[in-house]
């Protein structure tokens, strides 16, 4: 029997309503994202990324399509599954709120660990992670203390750690410098050549080169 794709999106609307005004934020969007491949997702503020995303993740429910993630339905499921299907199989990244603000970086990725229920001896070492993702150093910080950057590279370390086999990123490379951004980039490029599949929002032409496949986003169709 063929393996569900890690992925899949089936016509995905998603409107909002203040007073008689109706913006749809998603038109009918579908994607399926292969074992292993990245895809970036561009386009201007506005135009439905960051929905997409939340819907992906099962953060936002549409109001209409299906999500599914290896096979199992994430969308219009009660939120305990979904949050059992995200801890165990799906990594995601914010521009912000990506940490608890009570515990360390460190502390924020064993948790990540412990709530996947990721075994001890797959997991990867936080310190090590934390190196790849160029944070090491501020292993013991607390989230008030981090620049934008290291909050940045602190949710993707949080974000990779029960080493999922989907990651959502949103702008994964934002407030940080090329070298770093490189680093990054390797690192991303390294999950995926181990399996896992990526979409990642970004207005970065680095990323995108760096992307197997690019879809383009306009008032929240594909262009």
């Amino acid at each position: 029997m063929t393996a569900a794709v890690p992925l899949s999106a089936h016509s995905l609307y998603r409107f909002f309503r203040a007073g008689e005004e109706e913006t749809l934020a998603l038109q009918g969007v579908g994607l399926d994202v292969e074992k292993g491949e990245i895809v970036a997702v561009m386009g201007p503020s506005g135009s439905g990324k960051t929905t997409l995303l939340s819907c992906l993740a099962g953060l936002d429910e549409p109001d209409g399509g299906m999500v599914r993630i290896t096979g199992l339905p994430l969308s219009h499921q009660p939120e305990h599954l979904r949050s059992r299907l995200r801890a165990r199989h799906i990594g995601v990244l914010f521009q912000s709120g990506n940490l608890l603000e009570h515990l360390t970086v460190a502390g924020n990725v064993r948790l990540a660990q412990r709530l996947s229920r990721t075994p001890d001896h797959a997991r990867q070492q936080v310190r090590d992670l934390l190196d790849r993702t160029g944070i090491a150093g501020r292993a013991d910080a607390l989230p008030r203390q981090l620049s934008g950057g290291e909050a940045a590279r602190a949710g993707l370390a949080v974000a990779l750690a029960n080493d999922p086999a989907v990651v959502l990123a949103d702008e994964p490379t934002g407030e940080v410098d090329a070298e770093t951004e490189r680093r990054i980039l390797a690192l991303l490029r390294e999950r995926a050549a181990a399996g896992t599949s990526m979409v990642v929002v970004t207005h970065s032409q680095a990323v995108a080169s760096a992307a197997d496949r690019v879809l383009r986003m306009r008032d929240g169709r594909w262009v």
